[in-house]
């Protein structure tokens, strides 16, 4: 049985095995491979800060997705399906390693939280 995710080295166990998935997808990877050029290194303690902050409300994580995402639109126009799709992988791989409320709750915060950026950075005027 799957457990839940409880502190953050399960932030991390399921930021790393995320963008595994995202450096090779056919659909997105792009954009971070090649378009945002991401030093992982700096990225992925970035978002394990981010994750935790949001499912455990630490204050651990510093920086403006929104501005990142507009800026990265900028350089390659994105679509609905880029976020749509993000949201997909980020959800087959919370529930490939976890089960419990706070993997529901972290789901659910990454689907609001992907949609504002959509609304935010391809709608916005």
């Amino acid at each position: 049985m799957k457990k839940d995710i409880k502190n953050r080295k399960d932030i991390e166990k399921l930021v790393d095995a995320f963008y595994e998935k995202v450096k090779t997808d056919t659909v997105i990877g792009y954009l971070f491979n090649d378009v945002a050029q991401v030093n992982w290194n700096n990225h992925l303690p970035k978002m394990y800060d981010f994750w935790e902050n949001i499912l455990f409300h630490n204050g651990n994580y510093n920086g403006n997705p929104m501005v990142v995402h507009q800026e990265l639109h900028k350089k390659s126009t994105m679509t609905q399906q880029h976020f749509q799709h993000w949201i997909t992988l980020f959800k087959t791989t919370v529930d490939e390693l976890f089960s419990g409320v706070k993997a529901e709750e972290i789901k659910d915060r990454a689907f609001n939280i992907a949609n504002a950026l959509m609304e935010k950075t391809l709608y916005a005027n």
